[in-house]
């Protein structure tokens, strides 16, 4: 049989057949898909194949083959750098959720999940939540971190489950297509589903204001199919998004103001940092390309994926 990986939870994977079905179903030996490293083989949105057995009057499956995949989401442990994390596979988009404070999205993060996001050639949409909640100083915030990603082709709403500010504008982007939602615990993914799709109900909890993040609510990876034609993955809060298997001369690629101005600068591999006659560094000079956008080429340039989530806000 064949069917979609709904969720995981590490050792037990509910897949969903064409036909409706759910089964609980395991992994039939260790599978390593094209060389990645990852901790989990089996990712939310992996089409597989699996055998139907009947033990102790329950029916389980066996996974044994999984499909090519369209495309994917993954990110490396910041604490265990040699090890990788597929968040989800075969996605039409990604929302993106930021919350300004309570907790605070670093500019470093947004970068780093774009840049992977570009590489998968996903495509990836802001979400400015909690719109609510902020004073005339934040949501100018708002204003100035849309301005930057716009401007280089990024769509950006801003959305509040509670008001239900442009909650029928997203319904609207997610019909007809797998969507899934990422971003930090705490920035309000299972209550924006919940404004979305009331029946789902999925637990929230509120920010602990001792350190002003976000605890865990959603502890794996589920899709859930909504009542407008809509698919959508939640996922568990990234506390940080290492970039992944990213050779130095392609990371500019992936940043799409770079990419525009590439093939103006002096040298076909300019690495945009020391070179003469560099056109990306001739554009931030001029205040043509967001220095925070550029502080994150840097550190992901460097490798640095250890400290870039301590630092505050740099514009």
């Amino acid at each position: 049989m064949t069917g979609t990986v709904y969720k995981s939870t590490g050792s037990w994977y509910t897949v969903k057949t064409d036909l409706g079905a759910f089964y609980d179903c395991r992994i039939k030996g260790k599978f390593r898909i094209k060389d990645i490293k990852s901790t989990n083989p089996i990712a939310v949105g992996d089409v597989v194949g699996f055998d139907v057995e009947k033990l102790d009057n329950k029916t389980t499956g066996i996974i044994h083959t999984i499909h090519d995949r369209e495309n994917y989401i993954v990110r490396k442990s910041v604490n265990l750098s040699r090890q990788t994390h597929i968040i989800a596979a075969n996605i039409d988009q990604v929302f993106l959720l930021i919350t300004i404070n309570n907790p605070p999205t670093l500019t470093s993060f947004i970068d780093r999940f774009l840049v992977t996001t570009q590489a998968y050639r996903i495509k990836t949409i802001l979400v400015f939540n909690k719109m609510d909640t902020y004073d005339e100083e934040h949501v100018m915030e708002v204003k100035y971190l849309s301005s930057i990603y716009r401007k280089i082709g990024y769509e950006c709403i801003e959305v509040s489950a509670l008001t239900g500010k442009n909650i029928d504008h997203l319904k609207g982007l997610m019909k007809d297509k797998t969507s899934m939602f990422a971003g930090h615990s705490g920035v309000g993914k299972s209550t924006l589903v919940n404004a979305i799709e009331p029946g789902l109900n999925l637990k929230t909890k509120e920010i602990s204001m001792q350190h002003m993040q976000g605890q865990h609510t959603t502890t794996f990876a589920e899709m859930f199919d909504l009542s407008f034609g809509a698919k959508i993955i939640d996922t568990p809060g990234i506390k940080g998004f290492g970039v992944v298997d990213m050779d130095k001369e392609e990371i500019g690629d992936y940043f799409p103001e770079f990419f525009a101005l590439k093939h103006q600068c002096r040298f076909n591999n300019c690495l945009h940092v020391e070179e003469p006659q560099c056109a990306v560094k001739e554009a931030l000079d001029k205040d043509e390309i967001s220095f925070s956008r550029y502080r994150s080429y840097l550190q992901i340039l460097e490798g640095d994926d250890e400290h870039y989530r301590t630092e505050e806000w740099m514009k």
